[in-house]
């Protein structure tokens, strides 16, 4: 078995130090977290690079989520492993082996970035404007896409993985500065590398979704 790993840009620094702590050294080929703007356009990404791998590697382990349907009604030629997560934060919000596809909470706002410059609060809206394919947001004031993102934010954690230097004065102070943005409370909560080292060091419990190839991927392989 040839293994590989594709891999969202917003989690490549948490792939690498899941890698070393495993010690493994799988190739890892990489789709912009930009992309997440629209899933379709994710997912059309995913599967070019997916499709596009050489045969030598039979098993992708994604790090990656469901991420809004990237890959629902998707099937490949090759056995794909995923979390059976939502999305990225929740993948990271894991700190134990129980199946939880959501840990998030309505209202809080996540920043798990290992450098306080990446903070998706500070892209979301650049990547929105500059990224979509939606005309119709193409438009839109950055006041309104303001309010639109943030409006249901009252809240904005930290994660604190472990690998993030997240209680230096640099993170918290750029933390902060976030959460006054967009006039949320500012707190921490627990997370760990864990979902991304049990990918890698092939540990697949309930926790992934192993299809087969040719298998079609279906809401419920992730949710159910």
């Amino acid at each position: 078995m040839s293994r590989c790993i594709v891999s969202c840009t917003s989690l490549l620094e948490f792939v690498k130090a899941a890698q070393r702590s495993q010690g493994t050294d799988y190739p890892v080929f990489t789709a912009d977290r930009s992309l997440h703007v629209e899933p379709e356009r994710m997912g059309a990404a995913v599967s070019q690079i997916i499709s596009s791998l050489p045969a030598e590697y039979d098993t992708v382990l994604v790090a990656m989520g469901f991420c809004g349907g990237v890959w629902y009604g998707k099937s490949f030629d090759r056995t794909v492993v995923i979390p059976r997560v939502d999305d990225c934060i929740s993948l990271l919000l894991h700190t134990d082996d129980d199946f939880h596809p959501n840990l998030k909470q309505d209202g809080h706002l996540y920043l798990y970035e290992n450098d306080p410059k990446d903070f998706s609060a500070l892209t979301l809206m650049h990547n929105t404007n500059s990224f979509t394919q939606d005309l119709d947001l193409k438009d839109l004031s950055r006041e309104f896409l303001f309010e639109m993102w943030f409006h249901n934010y009252r809240y904005m954690d930290i994660i604190d993985t472990g690998l993030n230097d997240c209680y230096s004065e640099e993170y918290a102070a750029a933390a902060q500065e976030q959460a006054d943005q967009i006039r949320a409370e500012l707190d921490y909560v627990p997370g760990s590398n864990l979902l991304l080292e049990k990918l890698v060091s092939g540990r697949w419990d309930d926790q992934f979704l192993v299809a087969p190839p040719g298998k079609v991927l279906l809401h419920g392989d992730f949710f159910g």
